[in-house]
């Protein structure tokens, strides 16, 4: 685990403790299951709307709403998440990825809320899930879907916090960095698996990452790029391996209408 990742972790921990004595894991069970029940709460069906995108020749694109970062800082200084999740629905947009981690990228929890309240396309909850609590919580928002990092998980963690993901019918996107990580991940149900070309220790991206990985993904998974694309020709490189799911941040915060800018990078 790379030095800002132990870090992250090690607040987690503190953050669940905390939310914890402000809201039980039962009353977040039952707030989740009562979401369930809600027509407009409950799971969109976040791997669903990715391959609905590709079956139809085009690029299944998770569009990230997104703050700050702890290399970059903040990405976005006029930040509205309804505004920017209204702009991605509007222009492709296969799902919204939102960060609610508070302390390293300045999200919250009420970052999703909005975002999802803004438009019709699923949404992944984006932090650092390492508890059961987290994934309860995290439906109890209203997410459809969870990220687990392999980087920062064992398997047996991640195998338990994908049986209550799916138990509450949250998607999972799995995400690796290097081919170790990759072999952990396919011991896991999920069809949706992310590779994230930003190398965590040193913050370098290269698109390499992904190309050189491909070869032991097997054909039943959804394949998705995550970080380093920026132009036309990062996405045609990935889609001429056959790889056409895509998850795109600082590219679209950075942009003055990110939603336009999504258009743009892969019209």
């Amino acid at each position: 685990m790379s030095d800002i990742l132990e870090k992250i972790v090690a607040t987690k921990k503190m953050e669940i403790a905390s939310n914890l004595q402000k809201i039980s894991l039962a009353n977040q069970c039952e707030i989740a299951q009562t979401n369930n029940q809600d027509s407009l709460l409950k799971p969109r069906g976040f791997i669903r709307s990715i391959a609905d995108k590709i079956t139809v020749g085009k690029a299944g694109v998770i569009t990230e709403i997104k703050k700050a970062s702890p290399s970059k800082g903040i990405l976005r200084a006029n930040f509205n998440p309804a505004e920017i999740a209204r702009s991605y629905a509007q222009h492709g947009a296969a799902c919204l990825s939102v960060l609610t981690d508070v302390d390293y990228f300045q999200g919250c929890n009420d970052y999703l809320k909005a975002a999802r309240t803004a438009c019709s396309i699923p949404v992944l909850r984006k932090d650092f899930t390492i508890d059961p609590y987290q994934v309860y919580e995290a439906r109890a928002i209203g997410a459809d879907a969870i990220l687990l990092i392999v980087a920062c998980l064992g398997l047996n963690q991640m195998k338990e916090l994908e049986a209550c993901a799916h138990d509450l019918g949250l998607d999972i996107l799995v995400e690796v960095h290097n081919a170790a990580e990759l072999e952990q991940a396919l011991e896991l149900k999920t069809p949706l698996l992310g590779i994230n070309n930003r190398n965590l220790k040193t913050f370098e991206v290269t698109l390499q990452t992904t190309l050189s990985l491909l070869s032991m993904v097997p054909n039943d998974k959804i394949l998705v790029t995550e970080s380093g694309i920026l132009s036309r020709t990062d996405v045609q490189l990935m889609r001429n391996h056959h790889i056409n799911a895509f998850l795109v941040g600082e590219a679209f915060m950075r942009a003055d209408d990110p939603g336009v800018a999504l258009s743009d990078l892969f019209s």
